[in-house]
């Protein structure tokens, strides 16, 4: 084989033809191979690959056609503005999430000194993104999972986001601290019995999935939420875009108001907030 980066390149988009992504899975595996940049490839498209190099392509390709995503092959995935470290203890952080993200940013001006918890932070992208963008917030990324806190703590220390604390928890639970003035999650809400799940197995299953339909987690942070927000403290959910009615109902019946669904950029519903009425 031709071994110009070219060459290697369509190489690598005819294995991954089965991925609609095939061509920018291949650029993003070749950067991160040969430690530059994807504009660095087109510059130097005529440019050859060690020995070394090829094998080290070759093996990231073919992790890529047997199905794991290109996130956990290189490391790290993009989230708002930062660049997070990502391994299989944690979820992917994906797009549609930042709209979690820009909704908490409208609950919250930047003068504000509020307490905040991103429940399941995982990365911590939510509650990374949040903190960066509100640094007079107090954020906590809280986590079940003690290896997901490992890799939320380096990416709250590599951007030296001071105002973030990592804390394991089952949701709030075992809370003994004081209330919050915003509590958002992204929680598992992908019924056991969805057919998605068959995309998703590199990713772990204890954030994916939730019973009752994929509810139960709401639920019960809905519940909990009655007791740890401040009063006039708003509570926030990504979800599944058929999810919407429910998660309305859900914080309805627990007595929450001005509750609302906002859609992504594909027009499907993703996340539902609702405020703690004044007492």
């Amino acid at each position: 084989m031709n071994q110009t980066v070219e060459h290697i390149l369509s190489w690598a988009v005819s294995q991954l033809k089965m991925f609609d992504t095939a061509k920018l899975d291949a650029e993003v595996l070749l950067a991160e191979t040969v430690q530059q940049n994807r504009t660095w490839l087109k510059t130097w498209s005529d440019k050859a690959l060690t020995p070394e190099q090829m094998r080290a392509f070759e093996e990231k390709v073919e992790r890529r056609r047997n199905g794991e995503p290109v996130a956990y092959i290189v490391g790290r995935q993009d989230f708002w503005t930062l660049s997070l470290k990502v391994t299989p203890a944690t979820l992917i952080p994906r797009p549609e999430t930042e709209h979690l993200v820009e909704l908490a940013l409208t609950k919250v001006a930047p003068q504000d000194s509020h307490r905040i918890v991103d429940l399941g932070t995982g990365t911590g992208a939510i509650a990374l993104a949040v903190a960066s963008e509100r640094p007079k917030a107090r954020v906590w990324a809280m986590d079940l999972s003690a290896d997901a806190l490992v890799v939320a703590g380096y990416n709250r220390q590599k951007y030296k986001l001071d105002n973030v604390t990592c804390h394991q928890g089952h949701w709030l639970r075992d809370w003994q601290g004081e209330p919050f003035d915003l509590i958002m999650s992204n929680p598992p809400y992908i019924d056991q019995d969805d057919p998605h799940l068959q995309d998703l197995t590199f990713e772990p299953t204890s954030a994916l999935v939730s019973a009752e339909q994929g509810l139960s987690d709401i639920k019960e942070i809905t519940q909990q939420a009655t007791t740890h927000l401040t009063p006039l403290g708003w509570l926030m959910f990504e979800h599944g875009y058929e999810q919407g009615p429910k998660v309305r109902a859900i914080l309805q019946s627990h007595g929450f108001v001005h509750v609302e669904t906002l859609s992504d950029y594909s027009g499907h519903d993703r996340v539902t907030c609702g405020q703690k009425p004044e007492l």
